[in-house]
């Protein structure tokens, strides 16, 4: 995922979180081959349960890198934590661009000027469904919510297998194409990523992204 994050993050509980995962793999995966070795047994259904544990590893490891890429460049994280665990709770979609070395606008379709202090309930409000403004991204400029309703360049990449909304393609579009780090609330599931260098990260909302 690259640099340009706190050099004072300090990464020591996500560190122990993902070595107790890590540990539970290795011990599933020792299981699996004591196992594997009767010709009866079926694999298939301890594969899932280990892609799943992996799975939660990069998405505790992301929850807290989240942080470390978004400090340097905004003091309103904490805002924008609150905001999108908000919108996630309620499933109200959002697409929230944050600036950082290379100016973006340029990249963009651009929407309605704000030119507001970021505060949480404005940033909430305008991914309220019915507000003209939701449908779009938000950009944010160290403390500024810049404007909204902006459209983003659409990447045509997909995650592996799974088929990926507009917000998501949105999100890897720019990111692959500038510094700028993009995050995501699905509609459809609540559920929280965010995009940098092209690529989508889940983090988790059960904890504060700070």
């Amino acid at each position: 995922m690259g640099a340009d994050m706190r050099e004072d993050c300090d990464t020591s509980s996500m560190k122990e979180q993902i070595v107790d995962h890590l540990q539970q793999v290795n011990q599933g995966i020792q299981h699996f081959l004591r196992s594997f070795e009767t010709e009866s047994y079926c694999l298939l259904g301890n594969l899932e349960e280990l892609k799943a544990e992996i799975e939660q590893i990069q998405t505790v490891a992301a929850s807290f890198y989240l942080n470390c890429y978004l400090s340097p460049y905004t003091e309103k994280y904490l805002e924008i934590s609150t905001c999108i665990q908000h919108l996630s709770s309620q499933r109200h979609g959002a697409l929230i661009v944050v600036e950082r070395e290379e100016a973006i606008e340029a990249l963009i379709s651009a929407g309605n000027k704000i030119g507001a202090d970021l505060t949480f309930p404005l940033l909430e409000s305008i991914f309220y469904p019915g507000n003209p403004l939701h449908d779009g991204a938000v950009l944010v400029r160290g403390e500024t919510i810049v404007s909204a309703s902006n459209v983003l360049p659409v990447s045509g990449i997909e995650a592996g297998n799974k088929k990926l909304g507009t917000r998501h393609r949105a999100a890897m579009g720019l990111t692959a194409v500038s510094d700028a780090l993009v995050l995501v609330v699905s509609e459809e599931t609540g559920r929280v990523s965010f995009a940098v260098g092209g690529k989508l990260f889940p983090i988790s909302t059960s904890n504060s992204i700070v």
